[in-house]
């Protein structure tokens, strides 16, 4: 039997922080925010584990020359018992989001299975590889929304999926390096994101979130008896601010690791921009999560990205 600190880097259990904020927003964003949430994000981090221990099992061989130091190459980790362990974990996160969102929960978590298998069998080492891992991590999202109206959350899960598809086109240089014009197109790119998920949230999206506080009443004016809009409502002001700094964090963060591969396309700087990117994907889930009204919430999320940098540095989230 392998040793749990060999488990934990195979399916680098660190980086499973970054996956329950994907459920947490586009719960938000639906406005299924309940006892079910935390469930189905467990149901997330288990699928995740699952996915991380297949990529091992399937690059096995490519590891052994690139990687040697990885579990499986290395021994402490054998192929048939990380094969076994992916497929336990599959299985254990379908059924767990079965129990929890029923039959609604499983018709997004079996093709976002599929969608994993997929990608670490067939589509990683192809032009397929990163729009694949995008669609993953959107289904993610949209797993949070399966108890809900899932069109509401489609925006915050194509803002995720795009994250995703610059961090997997950064991963597919890791060992080899890259040129300036890919750490160049993924900063754009990250700089899109994170405007899209800063944006002030619609009159309409507002209250999204079971008992969000609105400011409307029957004539049109807030409790004060002033009317909305005007910058004097407290938590209006906190619903403008709150995701356009998260997404600021999250620029700083992986934006400026991007720019440093850009002025030294290594091997070693690419693999820190990618882990930059996944260990700071929560400040993006907390910044889409506050958008659609919880705020204290999205704050809580984002709290797990300098969490997931200090234990990235005992076990690789790459």
């Amino acid at each position: 039997m392998p040793r749990l600190a060999d488990v934990a880097e195979l399916v680098r259990a660190p980086a499973a922080l970054s996956v329950p904020g994907d459920v947490v927003a586009g719960a938000a964003a639906a406005g299924t925010l309940g006892p079910r949430t935390p469930a189905l994000a467990g149901a997330s981090v288990l699928l995740y584990w699952a996915g991380m221990a297949a990529n091992d099992w399937a690059d096995r061989d490519l590891d052994a020359v690139e990687r040697p130091e990885r579990p499986i190459p290395s021994g402490r980790v054998s192929p048939t018992a990380a094969l076994g362990l992916a497929a336990g974990l599959t299985a254990a996160g379908v059924a767990l989001a079965g129990a929890a969102g029923g039959r609604r929960a499983v018709a997004v978590a079996v093709p976002l299975a599929a969608a994993v298998w997929g990608y670490d069998l067939r589509a990683k080492n192809s032009a397929a590889g990163p729009p694949v891992m995008a669609l993953c991590r959107g289904l993610d999202v949209l797993l949070g929304a399966s108890g809900g109206r899932p069109v509401r959350a489609l925006p915050a899960a194509l803002t995720v999926a795009a994250h995703t598809w610059t961090v997997t086109a950064l991963s597919r240089r890791e060992v080899s390096g890259a040129d300036a014009a890919l750490p160049l197109g993924t900063l754009a790119g990250t700089a899109l994101v994170a405007a899209a998920a800063g944006l002030p949230p619609r009159a309409a999206d507002r209250a999204t979130v079971p008992g969000a506080a609105t400011a409307s009443t029957v004539d049109g004016q807030g409790a004060s008896g002033r009317r909305p809009g005007r910058g004097n409502d407290p938590l209006a002001v906190a619903r403008t601010v709150l995701p356009a700094a998260l997404a600021a964090w999250y620029t700083a963060r992986y934006g400026t690791a991007q720019a440093r591969v850009v002025a030294e396309p290594t091997a070693g700087r690419v693999r820190a921009a990618v882990g930059a990117g996944i260990t700071g994907l929560p400040a993006l889930q907390g910044a889409l999560t506050a958008r659609a009204g919880a705020g204290l919430l999205g704050v809580a999320v984002a709290a797990a990205a300098p969490l997931a940098r200090r234990l990235a540095r005992k076990v690789s989230p790459t």
